[in-house]
């Protein structure tokens, strides 16, 4: 039965449990008013009942009324007991497929009957472990599956159903700069998520590559990096509806692709496993650690964190910017900078950039200084923010 079907059948249940005693209370005063033989049981009869007859019309339809408006009540509620249990999300079994590519026996191969080795083992962070796998017999193309470790025993149903509807979300999301989620499957000791393979790994992977000078990274391509994060953020806050908060954006989880497109990865899914870890301090705006507070502003004071990281080259924990660092001493930090007028003293010193491009950076600074505002109010939103960083030559 279709949930419309279901809504019709309920509708015709409250109309019978209603109507019901108020036919029932009209046949009742017919039935009195219409049966010949009461008014020979006396001579006086007529007079009684002519008397009687306006107090049995009015005590009928106050029963009536008093029967109906119950019925209507109790008939209301269990329509909405009904239609919350209707909606609740099941907890599925079995492989939920997002893309065409990938098959049910599939993703049963990989999992259930040849588990991932640890050579495979791709990286880890404290919301999982990240593994890759061809996806037939060794043969096919590569696929990232992130494993998310729960305690089954102790994991309340209600957990289960709100990780579902997280990752049902995260399957409906297109978008360039978003990593897709292709599949997922629920097994006894966790959840196991299917993704895009990403040959570059992590921006924080590559940011440590650049401190140890294993790798230069130009201008461009980090510029690059920091226009896909906020069109990516974009989409998210005004491109879904309802709108999409990341709650954990930080370098682990941009992910990028062999051209260093970034994608945005781990949307969502600190906000209903937090016991998978915490949010990254070093990333987190400071309305959310002081009140828990969690809004727009507060994906735009991370990406101010990722912006600076990407123009310093530095860890955003680190000791220069002030005791326990963080995104707001960093922002402190760089601020200081700007007002006495070295700014350039700022900038990685591996930062590799053409001619002019240099006031570029400059500029690029300043936006990052104000997605780090204390106040969210003073942040801008990320429509703004796709503009203003695509067009930093034009300043």
């Amino acid at each position: 039965m279709s949930p419309l079907q279901k809504t019709i059948f309920l509708l015709q249940l409250f109309l019978l449990c209603y109507l019901f005693p108020l036919c029932q209370s009209r046949e009742t005063l017919s039935f009195h008013q219409s049966t010949p033989w009461k008014k020979a049981l006396s001579p006086s009869s007529n007079l009684h009942g002519n008397r009687s007859q306006p107090k049995r019309i009015a005590l009928g339809v106050l029963l009536g009324t008093i029967t109906g408006f119950l019925s209507a009540v109790l008939v209301a509620t269990f329509i909405r007991i009904s239609i919350f249990y209707l909606s609740r999300t099941p907890i599925l079994k079995g492989p939920v497929i997002f893309s065409p590519k990938i098959t049910s026996k599939t993703i049963i191969s990989l999992i259930q009957e040849n588990p991932l080795p640890d050579c495979n083992l791709i990286g880890s962070n404290s919301n999982g472990k990240y593994y890759k796998a061809h996806l037939e017999n060794g043969s096919g193309p590569l696929i990232a599956i992130k494993k998310i470790e729960t305690q089954q025993k102790s994991e309340p149903k209600s957990t289960k159903r709100l990780m579902q509807q997280e990752l049902e979300v995260l399957g409906r999301l297109k978008h360039r700069n978003i990593l897709s989620l292709r599949a997922y499957i629920h097994e006894s000791n966790g959840f196991f998520l299917f993704y895009d393979y990403m040959p570059n790994g992590s921006l924080e992977e590559v940011m440590k590559k650049v401190r140890s000078n294993q790798l230069q990274l130009s201008w461009e391509v980090r510029h690059r990096i920091a226009v896909g994060v906020i069109k990516g953020l974009q989409y998210l806050h005004f491109g879904c509806n309802p709108r999409v908060l990341h709650y954990n954006l930080k370098l682990s989880n941009v992910i990028l692709d062999e051209e260093f497109e970034p994608r945005l990865g781990d949307l969502g899914l600190i906000r209903v496993l937090p016991n998978l870890g915490k949010v990254g301090s070093g990333y987190t705006a400071p309305e959310y650690l002081q009140s828990c507070r969690y809004t727009d502003k507060s994906d735009i004071f991370s990406f101010g964190v990722v912006l600076a990281v990407l123009l310093t080259g530095r860890d955003p924990m680190d000791s220069a910017f002030g005791e326990g660092g963080g995104g707001s001493m960093m922002g402190r930090w760089l601020r200081q900078l700007q007002q006495v007028g070295d700014a350039r003293e700022g900038l990685d010193e591996g930062l590799v950039g053409e001619e002019g491009e240099e006031e570029e950076m400059l500029m690029a600074m300043r936006i990052a200084v104000v997605c780090l505002s204390d106040m969210p109010a003073d942040r801008p939103s990320s429509e703004e923010l796709v503009p203003m960083l695509t067009q930093l030559h034009s300043f």
